[in-house]
């Protein structure tokens, strides 16, 4: 396996792009970038230099991944979705040195055209619908929709909706990869289905 980089598209002496990996159209990735295996840039995508991508992630067109986002393995970023890095930004006011992390983890999906203001930390498996704007933590497999974000369900690692509210207890198990979701106030847990077994 290599890594295809399309003729239109930038890579920075430097940058660390891991095998199997797709850089289409018009992409600039900075030379401090990692990326790891198996990702796939879309068209117009940037990825700055303080940026760790994991393996396997989709960031479809027109993203721009800046300075201090983190993204594990298996994320999934939604066309023209939009992270920061500056909470209150000011052309005339320097503030490089106030860049907020931001970090999305594994399995999560970012909808199209949302965003995500930095300082804030995506859950495992979580899923940020079309538009919203998250601006405060967003719990492991949560369902998020609207402007602020606000949580409103579950989401398997499937990508299903999980029939269980919000708090309280209860179980699911899922019918395409029977994985047990175990729900404790406002926590929820995947048992995956080799340990779910009995």
């Amino acid at each position: 396996m290599t890594v295809f980089v399309h003729a239109s598209a930038i890579v920075d002496e430097g940058a660390q792009i891991g095998e199997g990996s797709r850089v289409w159209h018009f992409v600039h990735v900075c030379g401090g970038a990692r990326i790891g295996k198996g990702v796939s840039l879309g068209q117009n995508v940037f990825v700055g230099n303080k940026v760790e991508i994991g393996d396997h992630c989709k960031i479809q067109n027109n993203v721009s991944v800046y300075d201090n986002v983190t993204l594990e393995e298996g994320v999934f970023c939604g066309p023209s979705m939009v992270f920061t890095n500056v909470y209150n930004p000011r052309s005339l006011v320097e503030r490089k040195s106030e860049y907020r992390d931001t970090l999305v983890r594994k399995g999560a999906t970012l909808g199209a055209n949302c965003t995500i203001v930095c300082g804030c930390t995506v859950g495992s498996f979580a899923f940020i619908g079309a538009g919203a704007v998250v601006n405060r933590d967003v719990p492991d497999f949560a369902l998020v929709a609207g402007v602020p974000g606000r949580h409103i369900g579950w989401m398997s690692r499937h990508g299903e909706r999980i029939p269980l509210p919000l708090q309280g207890d209860g179980e699911y198990l899922c019918p395409h990869t029977q994985d047990r979701y175990v729900l404790n106030g406002r926590v929820l847990t995947c048992v995956p289905s080799a340990q779910a077994a009995p």
